[in-house]
Order: C-alpha cells, then sequence, then structure tokens
C-alpha cells in the first residue's frame, strides 16, 4: 500500500457546504475500509488535508472521483502527491 497526501482548497460555492454531509459519509466508509488515514479540514475552514493508504494513485483519482464534493466542484487540488512517513 502507498500513502498520499492530497490537499484541497475551497471556493466560496454554497453546493459544497450543501454536499458535506454526504463528503463526511463517504470519508467515514474510507476509513473503516482502511484507505483513509485521517483528513479534516483547516481552521479556517479555506481547504482540507487528507492522507490516503492506498494500492495507486489511480485507486486514490477513482476515490476522488466518487467523492459528493467532486460532484459539485466543490474544491480545487492544491498537493496531490505519495508520501513515504518514517515515524
Amino acid at each position: 500500500m502507498t500513502r498520499y497526501v492530497l490537499q484541497m482548497a475551497f471556493d466560496g460555492d454554497p453546493r459544497r457546504l450543501a454536499a458535506r454531509p454526504a463528503h463526511r459519509e463517504h470519508l467515514r466508509r474510507l476509513k473503516e475500509e482502511g484507505r483513509l488515514v485521517t483528513a479534516g479540514p483547516w481552521a479556517d475552514d479555506s481547504g482540507a488535508l487528507h492522507v490516503y493508504e492506498v494500492a495507486d494513485e489511480a485507486e486514490l483519482r477513482d476515490i476522488l472521483r466518487r467523492d459528493p464534493y467532486t460532484a459539485v466542484d466543490g474544491y480545487e487540488v492544491v498537493l496531490l502527491k505519495e508520501w513515504t512517513p518514517i515515524m
């Protein structure tokens, strides 16, 4: 398995806030499946940071395609990078 860091930036579109409950349910399922390590918004709600543990980038991109935030174009990817933690 490979870890990836995703940094997102949010815009002011109210559709993202409407999609938030479904987005968080999506994340909850991924956490239960062991594919999401951690996730959360910045304190000012300008974006979020997610850490995934998946087979490869293709799997992560599929996860993102199914995210309710993607359906409403509720974020911009600032960083999507493979990460090798040492601790």
